[in-house]
């Protein structure tokens, strides 16, 4: 499997575009939430070329320390969810006539599912902590890039709900209920805390006091 990372816009585009399975919602989910951090770190590395304050700086350069891991985080998630998906497919295929066989490919695929429920599960997680880091760029953000910062928060609060759609696609074919029910649990905080960092955010860009 091809590293999607590596492929240019293009052929990334033609490869969410083919009809094979992956890579799909959940890679392009993480792509997104991707973009998303980018543009809040360029709107950090703008405003850290202008005169400021030692505390503004402070605080704009924490956010950018805690910002950069988590890029890496969510572009490694575009192959992570693209190749736990092909392990689901690889599952499926598996022969299934007799009760060895068969119980042979249901483990097979309860794993390769709860794999591929845990890849945009991580990039909610990873999302919903690149919003947190929102808030503190939006007030320091220079005019010019607030449209920019903008841009990122919507980009972040659809890949974090997009990521969301995924997992509970994929929570719909696991038997294990008690861990089904605590991951939507856990979706639904990732989605409620996401949604308000993200209006926080926007208030300082929206004139607010925060």
């Amino acid at each position: 499997m091809p590293s999607y990372s590596n492929l240019s816009v293009q052929d990334l585009l033609d490869a969410f575009a083919s009809t094979s399975p992956a890579p799909g919602g959940g890679s392009a989910a993480a792509l997104t939430g991707g973009v998303g951090v980018s543009l809040l770190l360029m709107a950090i590395g703008v405003r850290a070329s202008r005169p400021g304050s030692p505390r503004e700086d402070g605080d704009l350069a924490d956010a950018a320390n805690r910002l950069r891991p988590l890029r890496a985080t969510i572009a490694s998630l575009v192959d992570r969810d693209a190749e736990a998906y092909s392990i689901v497919i690889g599952a499926r295929r598996l022969p299934a006539g007799d009760d060895e066989s068969t119980l042979r490919r249901q483990t097979a695929l309860e794993s390769a599912m709860r794999a591929a429920t845990e890849a945009p599960l991580e990039t909610m997680r990873a999302c919903r902590a690149a919003l947190h880091e929102a808030p503190v760029v939006a007030a320091h953000a220079i005019r010019s890039t607030h449209s920019d910062v903008a841009v990122a928060i919507e980009l972040l609060r659809a890949a974090v709900r997009a990521a969301g759609i995924t997992v509970e696609a994929n929570l719909a074919s696991l038997k294990d209920t008690e861990y089904v029910a605590q991951v939507r649990v856990e979706r639904q905080q990732l989605d409620a805390d996401s949604a308000a960092d993200a209006n926080h955010a926007l208030s300082y860009l929206q004139g607010g006091s925060g």
